[in-house]
């Protein structure tokens, strides 16, 4: 075991300073997770989550809640460790801890397998370094917030929705290869002596019941491995084999900025640690499997800011996250209709069913009782999930998922957002009394980001049509009298989408981010770089929501998704207007600044907004991160760095490339799939490489010009940055 204890700093994260597991942030930091089970890193707080497990957790309460399950990782020994000093190896996926006592030494490695998600692993070896009156490990387990109910061997079932898990365990405590007796369940007590090594093993699997939509109302039998001999040998081996193929495709590789390098690897790995290709009924909530914020709902964060990463990096996981989304219509179809509306109207917060799951007040830290309104306003997700839709469909040209479920996706959303958009006299369509992404204004008309995204979507419900007639003929009928989709009510998609209101002005390049905006008072953001707190605590609700202050980004994240939909030049003038009134009150929105500021040429803003985007959860001061990490500040940081300042794009027939490198970076190096094909590119200030590793010939564009993608050749252009190219310095 001593071999795993690694020291690279740009793979391992260590905790050194005082009792780590006290601090809520570095349990979320170094949580281990694969999907299915997700296990926060410490010995702190307990935290062992089941993806997909949810529950209310009171008869008086109705908001479904994430379920914490009993924490079979936790060990605690007596006399207590002095000192203790976890390393989370991102490279093997394993949290290693060190504890010291003056009397003993031990050391331990936990993880949950990414070879086969049912299983967790414990090992500890307990170094004696002198004779001791008495040793006491407890090893029993902790039961989290709710308790599940027992129903028979290994069995527990949720207390109100009756979902079920089987749990089977095996734990040994051995010295000399002889088993320690335990005095209780998982309790032992011995006398040590120096010299002896006494190794404690434990094994966990997991199983959950089917999930709603699959009526199998029992669930397999748990098949145990045999524990004979060392765990180790197998369940590590494999388990670090898999990580070696996810580090193979999404490892990047950053020059010249050792802190950037360790920040782009912490996303890889929470990422890659967050989604299950298997699982096409669960998806990832806004802290994954770390902690319980947000009772592990789902937002729009999985679609817009972690998709691209699956996309582009494991298309298997990003199809099963788009499957969920599938599998949910029905509640989406059922907010849409609750609210007097057609087609799907996805829940801003979702859990496993996809009926909306946003609470509808509640309670500040001031102890105010405040509306959320964010559940039937909020409303752009249903177009942000048709746009990862789309992206997907465009990336990797997944025939079988257009045909099967991307396309009634496509369909739905159009279809809702043909019958939410109203006209009036005026021969527009509006859309009216929405919430943008810039969530300190409610109830606002005509956001700009809601609308455009919301007549892309029409369009691309169209063209999901004439693909389905064009391709599958047979799926089109079918799919079409099944929705009762007539070539009329797509005409009036059409119209609609052709009215839909944009408040865009020609002289001056801007969108007005909704109506009236433009006449509200403007405050410098600039003029408070010491503030401590959000603006709209700072100012209250009241003057916050009369006034220009953006909480996060709205049009400058319109321009990071469909920059195609700024006429030349209006993309600089828009994030220039925008960019100094947004106080970047949601961990979303720096690193959206980033992404637009990187393409338009100012990299080393981008990488100001790169390490302001790391700092959510790996500044000392990041105590947000006790419940859970940010995954979308996560997946902001990958696309960044690979959209930002690689300039990857695939819009079209092939794939680009554009690079600004920021001046601190020598290069980066990173790899990419594309439509069955896996491309390595490395770019650095002056040249920009490209090899296709795998796939057929293909056409790559690097800086706008088109070359042959040879397999094992390499394409290398010189790059060439003139000092006129920052647009938003013009």
């Amino acid at each position: 075991m001593t071999e795993c204890f690694l020291s690279d700093p740009a793979w391992v994260f260590s905790a050194d300073d005082g009792d780590p597991f006290r601090d809520h942030s570095t349990e979320s930091r170094f949580a281990i997770s694969n999907g299915f089970l997700g296990v926060k890193g410490g010995d702190g707080e307990s935290g062992f989550w089941v993806a997909g497990l949810f529950d209310t957790p009171a008869s008086d309460r109705t908001v479904p809640e994430l379920m914490a399950v009993p924490d079979w990782f936790r060990v605690r020994l007596h006399p207590a460790p002095e000192t203790v000093v976890p390393r989370l190896d991102m490279r093997r996926g394993t949290l290693l801890t060190e504890q010291r006592h003056p009397g003993f030494h031990v050391r331990s490695l936990r993880l949950v397998s990414q070879a086969d998600r049912r299983i967790g692993l414990l090992t500890a070896r307990i170094e004696i370094a002198r004779d001791m009156d008495e040793i006491r490990l407890d090893a029993t387990p902790e039961m989290g917030g709710v308790r599940l109910v027992p129903e028979g061997a290994g069995t527990r079932v949720t207390p109100r929705s009756g979902k079920r898990i089987r749990i089977g365990t095996r734990t040994s405590l051995t010295s000399g290869g002889l088993e320690i007796a335990s005095e209780a369940t998982d309790i032992w007590r011995w006398r040590p002596r120096a010299g002896q090594v006494v190794v404690f093993q434990r094994l966990i699997v997991v199983a959950r019941e089917a999930p709603v939509p699959v009526p199998v109302p029992v669930p397999v039998p748990v098949q145990m491995p045999d524990l004979a001999g060392f765990v180790r040998a197998d369940i590590v081996t494999a388990h670090q084999s898999a990580w070696d193929d996810r580090w193979h495709a999404s490892d990047i590789e950053i020059g010249g900025d050792p802190a950037a390098q360790q920040a782009i690897r912490f996303a890889a790995y929470h990422m890659n640690s967050a989604a299950n290709p298997d699982d096409p009924y669960v998806s990832v909530g806004a802290r994954a499997l770390t902690g319980a914020d947000y009772r592990g709902h789902v937002f729009w964060d999985t679609e817009i800011f972690l998709l691209p990463f699956y996309t582009m990096t494991w298309p298997a996981a990003a199809r099963s996250l788009l499957m969920y989304r599938f599998h949910t219509l029905k509640g989406a179809r059922a907010k849409a209709r609750g609210m007097g509306f057609r087609g799907a109207m996805y829940a801003w917060e979702s859990a496993d069913t996809g009926f909306e799951t946003t609470p509808e007040q509640v309670e500040t830290e001031e102890h105010r009782i405040v509306d959320v309104l964010t559940g039937k306003q909020e409303q752009h997700i249903s177009a942000d999930i048709a746009y990862a839709v789309w992206q997907y469909w465009l990336m990797t040209n997944d025939e079988a998922f257009l045909r099967d479920a991307g396309a009634e996706i496509l369909l739905e959303t159009a279809r809702f957002w043909s019958s939410r958009a109203v006209g009036e006299a005026d021969g527009q369509c509006h859309i009216r009394g929405v919430i943008g992404p810039d969530e300190y204004h409610e109830h606002v008309d005509d956001n700009a980001y809601t609308n455009v995204m919301a007549r892309w979507n029409i369009r691309r419900g169209l063209d999901a049509a004439a693909l389905l007639r064009e391709r599958w003929p047979d799926r089109w009928a079918e799919l079409s009298a099944s929705l009762d989709l007539t070539d009329r009510e797509m005409a009036d998609w059409r119209d609609t989408a052709g009215r839909l209101a944009v408040h865009f002005d020609p002289a001056t390049g801007l969108f007005e981010q909704f109506e009236g905006y433009f006449g509200l008072e403007d405050i410098d953001v600039t003029a408070y770089p010491e503030r401590k707190m959000p603006f709209d605590v700072l100012f209250g609700r009241e003057r916050t929501q009369g006034s220009q202050l953006v909480k996060q980004a709205d049009v400058v994240a319109l321009a990071a998704l469909l920059p195609e939909e700024f006429p030349a030049g209006s993309a600089a003038a828009n994030y220039r207007y925008y960019e100094p009134r947004c106080g970047h009150g949601s961990s979303l929105s720096p690193a959206m600044h980033g992404l637009v500021a990187a393409r338009l040429g100012d990299p080393d803003t981008a990488l100001r907004y790169f390490r302001e985007t790391a700092s959510i959860d790996l500044a000392a001061e990041a105590r947000a991160a006790g419940r859970g990490v940010h995954m979308a500040a996560l997946g902001g940081l990958w696309m960044l760095v690979v959209s930002g300042f690689a300039g990857v794009s695939a819009g079209g027939d092939y794939l680009a490339i554009d690079p600004k490198l920021p001046a601190a970076w020598d290069r980066i190096a990173f790899r990419v799939e594309w439509r069955g094909r896996r491309f390595r590119i490395v770019a650095t200030c002056d040249t920009a490489e490209v090899v296709l590793e795998s796939g057929e010939q293909t056409m790559v564009a690097v800086r706008g010009t088109l070359y042959a993608a040879v397999p094992g050749e390499t394409i290398r252009v010189a790059i060439a940055v003139p000092a006129s190219l920052n647009a938003l310095q013009r």
